[in-house]
């Protein structure tokens, strides 16, 4: 008799959260880019991080430095 192997289940939203945060800023970044560039390209510099595989950083130098600021 072969036992039971031991499984791992997956997390719901594995992914899906990043998924929705890149989505939502390129969306922010698309409609901010006719009233205000600068705030747009801060907005497409967080999604190109996401794209990276990278995560959002939480100290405010590292968010500095991913904002270009």
């Amino acid at each position: 008799m072969q036992r039971a192997g031991k499984t791992h289940r997956a997390a719901a939203n594995d992914g899906m959260q990043e998924m929705k945060l890149r989505n939502f800023f390129r969306a922010c970044a698309e409609i901010l880019e006719p009233v205000d560039t600068d705030a747009a390209f801060y907005f497409e510099q967080i999604v190109d991080h996401i794209n990276a595989g990278n995560s959002l950083p939480a100290d405010r130098k590292d968010i500095q430095r991913l904002l270009g600021i």
